[in-house]
């Protein structure tokens, strides 16, 4: 590998990004255990704000911010 290989995606966007997708993931796999997949569509296209929203969220967010780590430059090491 030459030194101008870019380390693309190997910073802190990248990985809150990762961690709000990991956590969204857990908390809609808890509750496809705990209800059932028909709950979990039914409390999604409800109108009350709830856990299932705020989980949609945060894969969104947790989308946007890889797309932002992708697109900052690294910081150069010495």
């Amino acid at each position: 590998m030459s030194r101008e290989y870019s380390r693309r995606g190997r910073n802190w966007f990248t990985a809150m990004g990762i961690l709000f997708i990991v956590m969204a993931a857990v908390v809609f796999l808890r509750n496809m255990i705990l209800w059932s997949p028909g709950f979990i569509l039914d409390f999604l296209l409800n109108s009350e704000i709830n856990n299932e929203k705020i989980s949609l969220g945060m894969v969104i967010f947790g989308c946007i911010m890889i797309g932002l780590g992708y697109r900052k430059t690294n910081v150069k090491t010495r």
